[in-house]
């Protein structure tokens, strides 16, 4: 590897799925402000919408998306623009 190019601050770093509660270890220089304990051992934290034991790709079924709200709120932000 080339000198002076890669990362210094590589370390431990805990990956929650937030749509299972999964949480994974790996190696990475992401930066982050919470923490969360694994194993009696504490991890920078951060924080995913969609991982690999969630996605469903990997995990074959489907998950349904509540659209609802969206759509109903988008309703009311833009009703004052109805003629």
């Amino acid at each position: 590897m080339k000198k002076g190019i890669h990362p210094e601050n590589y370390r431990m770093v805990a990956f929650k799925d937030m749509s299972n509660e999964d949480v994974f270890l790996t190696r990475s220089t992401v930066n982050t402000k919470e923490t969360i304990d694994v194993d009696g051992v504490e991890y920078p934290l951060v924080k995913l919408e969609i991982s690999r034991t969630s996605h469903p790709y990997y995990t074959g079924k489907t998950k349904l998306v509540d659209t609802a709200g969206r759509i109903d709120k988008f309703k009311t932000k833009y009703a004052k623009f109805k003629k």
